[in-house]
């Protein structure tokens, strides 16, 4: 701005302070509202535009400096109210995934809703029956002496579904098995943890409880549990394990691969080492059909049932897989595994897999159900079967 122009500026400034003066005296005067010097008071009150103008600037660059020191905490603000929404989105979500998850309750296992769905109503119903008892992993028990007959046998084992393993193990038979580490989240006493691995002995331990239970009145179709007097089977299965009697019942029974069977290498039976799929079939089937098994080839086996890994199962495994598909809708394969055309026969099979092959035994002309064990008059009062779930007539 120029020295005229300032100088200019402030004589307007003066003229316009005097002009208030004088006017606000006439204003007293012009105390009537509408009269004529009342109306040419008032216009002549009217603001001059440049005063206006300079006014209205210095008010602009006032309001804008409030509001740059004002944004840092409007900022923080609306970041903090960003946190606390995403924060309360969270917990909904939480919320909304535990609602959803199904709370099946069998006896006093809660989380029965973790098995596939289609699984669960056969634990139900094996649950309530008291068949599926799971206990704390056991350390292994001080292995027995071996058998003096053992030595000398010359028998194949190479037919056998618990070949490879055992024998690599039976050759080092002065190594004591080593201690399993305990889990490093052992389960709490209401769970029964279906997705996880099946041991050897938990199977053993269940086919001979289902097995006894469903067939209670039939005394031919019981299997007798080992005795303490007999000479054990298994080298680390001694007469003080838990297990004994299953264990050993169902090798005296010729059911598992033992010495007593011809299987000179396999001398252990690693108690706490997952059953595989192979073990699952080959322990089972034969207490379906209660006849030998039929001869079976990867041929045979790959046109019955499409599995692209036939050539992988252990002759003897094969014929159970073979004769487990005679039983049709009723087959153990189908109702643990749904539909595959992998077999996977090293896998390790879950806890609630082996529920699912333990419900039903029988042929497809003939079979019993844990569901029928549970309610025998025919109505299942916690409504447990699945209504697509093969029944027998």
């Amino acid at each position: 701005m120029t020295w005229t122009s300032a100088m200019a500026s402030t004589r307007k400034l003066r003229q316009g302070l005097l002009q208030l003066s004088l006017l606000s005296g006439l204003m007293l005067v012009a105390s009537c509202e509408g009269s004529s010097l009342g109306d040419r008071v008032g216009q002549s009150l009217e603001p001059d535009p440049q005063i206006a103008e300079n006014a209205e600037v210095v008010s602009t660059e006032t309001s804008n400096s409030n509001s740059g020191n004002s944004s840092p905490s409007t900022d923080d603000k609306q970041s903090a109210d960003t946190s606390t929404e995403e924060g309360a989105a969270e917990d909904a979500d939480a919320s909304e995934a535990a609602e959803a998850e199904p709370a099946v309750v069998a006896g006093d296992y809660t989380d029965i809703g973790k098995a596939p769905e289609e699984i669960q109503p056969y634990l139900v119903d094996l649950i309530e029956l008291g068949l599926l008892e799971v206990r704390p992993v056991a350390a292994p028990a001080t292995p027995a002496p071996k058998p003096a007959d053992t030595a000398a046998s010359t028998d194949d084992d190479s037919t056998e579904s618990d070949s490879e393993a055992d024998s690599d193990e039976a050759s080092s038979e002065s190594t004591p098995a080593p201690t399993p580490s305990q889990p490093a989240n052992p389960p709490a006493p209401d769970e029964f943890r279906p997705n996880q691995a099946m041991t050897r002995r938990e199977y053993a331990r269940w086919l001979l409880a289902v097995n006894n239970k469903f067939y209670a009145g039939v005394r031919t179709r019981i299997i007798r549990p080992g005795v303490t007097s007999s000479q054990p089977v298994f080298q680390d299965v001694p007469t003080s394990d838990s297990d004994f009697a299953a264990i050993q019942g169902l090798a005296e029974a010729g059911i598992i691969p033992s010495p007593l069977t011809g299987s000179s290498t396999t001398v252990t039976f690693r108690p706490n080492a997952p059953l595989t799929r192979k073990d699952l079939l080959l322990w089972k089937v034969p207490l379906d059909t209660r006849q030998a098994l039929p001869e079976a080839s990867i041929s045979a086996v790959q046109q019955a049932w499409g599995f692209q890994d036939a050539a992988k199962i252990a002759p003897r495994a094969l014929q159970a897989v073979l004769a487990d598909y005679q039983n049709g809708d009723f087959a153990n394969i189908r109702r643990a595994f749904n539909y595959t055309t992998l077999f996977q026969p090293d896998k390790a099979a879950t806890r609630a897999e082996g529920g699912a092959v333990l419900w039903r035994f029988g042929n497809p002309a003939e079979g019993i159900t844990a569901a029928e064990i549970r309610n025998p008059n025919g109505t299942d009062p916690d409504d447990s079967e699945d209504e697509n779930t093969p029944t027998d007539d």
